[in-house]
């Protein structure tokens, strides 16, 4: 888990945001969380699961 966090701001349909917080409380989780799982599937898809390594000394 990742020890810091940042802010991410995105603008949405309304009717999807809708939609979407549906689907999230379905699977009884929230919208932040699912958005996190995408960026890290996303990530370790482009990156390899690994992508972490090299760069921990950047901030």
């Amino acid at each position: 888990m990742e020890n810091r966090t940042a802010r991410l701001t995105l603008l949405i349909d309304p009717e999807k945001k809708v939609a979407f917080e549906e689907l999230c409380k379905q699977e009884d989780v929230t919208p932040s969380q699912k958005v996190r799982q995408f960026i890290r599937e996303y990530v370790e898809e482009r990156l390899g699961p690994d992508w972490r390594e090299g760069r921990k000394d950047r901030s």
